[in-house]
């Protein structure tokens, strides 16, 4: 049975996932400006736009960030620890599904963060299209991260300023989302 219970966390984990980034692409699309004529906003705004637009009338937005998103977000992480907690056949804890939610979505962001600016950095060095929607779409979430390190952490003509940023956020998921997520476990089988 525990073969079981890894493939459905798996696949849980997997479909789940990918709703979640639905709405994290969408939050850091409209907190960072990112162009609403690129096709890759456009198909998110298009798929989130049903669940997130009756929410925003009571979750207004707060300095570019889009609580309704923030919330669904939350919510579906929440769900996928409840269902993971079920199929494993532990007691429900509603504050240990609550915080290692929270910590599940925290960590999902800083992992978010740490692929797009890997991703930039990359097709910094390619020669990429720059003008390409994939790559508008990188430039708009990696660059505010970036931008306050750029130019200081040159040396020899090469700019290590992602770098600072990807061991930042590394940093972030072990110091923060990590110790959150023991949290969560811990309250989840009540220790």
């Amino acid at each position: 049975m525990n073969y079981l219970t890894n493939a459905g966390g798996l696949l849980l984990n997997v479909i789940f996932g990918a709703l979640v980034a639905l709405f994290v692409l969408r939050l850091l699309a409209e907190a960072n400006r990112a162009d609403f004529n690129n096709p890759i906003c456009q198909f998110l705004y298009r798929l989130t736009n049903p669940v997130v637009r009756p929410l925003r009338k009571a979750l207004p937005s707060v300095r570019r960030v889009n609580l309704a998103a923030l919330v669904i977000a939350l919510v579906i992480e929440c769900v996928k620890v409840l269902l993971i907690v079920l199929l494993a056949g532990l007691p429900v804890s509603v504050l240990g599904i609550l915080v290692m939610g929270l910590a599940e979505l925290l960590d999902f962001f800083l992992l978010t963060w740490i692929v797009v600016v890997f991703v930039w950095s990359l097709m910094s060095m390619l020669s990429t299209d720059r003008y390409h929607p994939v790559a508008r779409f990188v430039t708009a979430l990696a660059e505010p991260l970036v931008r306050p390190l750029r130019g200081r952490m040159t040396i020899g003509g090469l700019d290590f300023s992602p770098t600072i940023v990807l061991l930042g956020l590394f940093l972030a998921r072990i110091l923060i989302a990590q110790p959150l997520q023991d949290l969560g476990g811990r309250l989840l089988v009540g220790m």
